[in-house]
């Protein structure tokens, strides 16, 4: 597994997160090599959205993960 990853969530007012579509724990991580690579697809993600239309606010909220935290909340949930 890598070590640096983004995690994106869709923000619950979507419509798509109805439970009866994508579901509210929409959830998706991207693993990369190192965090330079992972800084700067964040940043891309983050500044453009060339399908949008003026005016139009992203549902799709991205933040930057490491694999210690990610296997350290795994262990505590996966050892109660």
């Amino acid at each position: 597994m890598k070590r640096y990853g983004i995690r994106a969530r869709m923000d619950p007012s979507d419509p798509m997160a109805a439970p009866h579509l994508i579901g509210p724990d929409f959830q998706v991580d991207r693993w990369f090599d190192n965090r330079e690579e992972r800084d700067r697809a964040l940043a891309e993600l983050r500044s453009g959205r060339p399908y949008y239309r003026s005016g139009d606010v992203p549902s799709i909220h991205y933040e930057a993960i490491e694999e210690d935290a990610v296997n350290s909340v795994h262990h505590e949930a996966s050892s109660s």
